[in-house]
């Protein structure tokens, strides 16, 4: 039997929005650019038993972007709570975890951020994890940002490293 997981490397319509001590989160509801990056879903399959190990490696992989991602997220996050431009719109990349231990990086639009607590919708399709939907609304702590990405009225982007990342491997 294979297992697949699957994660997307482009920018879907998901935006997470960052809020620190503020209640209520400025509003994050541009319109993706036609020209947007589009996602290109990315799957690591392996045997059940090499699972694990397929999944390690990959994590190693994306750890540098991961990493830059994380030390730029807080000048990101105050850039929203402050107000982004109009038309300007807010994602956090994390990872949704079903019960079966599938799990699958998404794009989250942010509509909340109150100190370590961040609320948004899931903004792309999802291909693996089977109990979450398009539009949810969900709640997760700031600690599971992976990456963050600010999508431009001209379909240019900032962030998105784990993104440029994954892409560069696959070209």
């Amino acid at each position: 039997m294979r297992y697949s997981l699957l994660l997307c490397a482009g920018l879907s319509l998901f935006t997470l929005t960052a809020g620190a001590q503020q209640k209520t989160a400025p509003p994050n509801d541009g319109e993706l650019a036609p020209n947007a990056p589009a996602d290109r879903p990315v799957s690591v399959t392996a045997k059940q038993n090499e699972l694990a190990a397929a999944l390690a490696a990959f994590d190693r992989q994306l750890a540098p972007a991961v990493k830059q991602a994380r030390a730029t997220l807080p000048q990101a996050k105050r850039r929203f709570l402050k107000g982004l431009p109009s038309g300007h719109i807010f994602f956090l990349t994390m990872r949704l975890i079903d019960p079966d231990g599938l799990f699958e990086q998404v794009f989250v639009r942010v509509r909340q951020w109150e100190g370590t607590n961040v609320s948004g919708e899931i903004a792309n399709e999802l291909g693996t994890v089977k109990t979450y939907r398009q539009g949810q609304l969900i709640n997760f702590p700031e600690s599971a940002v992976l990456d963050w990405t600010i999508s431009r009225p001209d379909g240019t982007e900032e962030g998105n490293y784990v993104g440029k990342l994954m892409e560069a491997g696959n070209r």
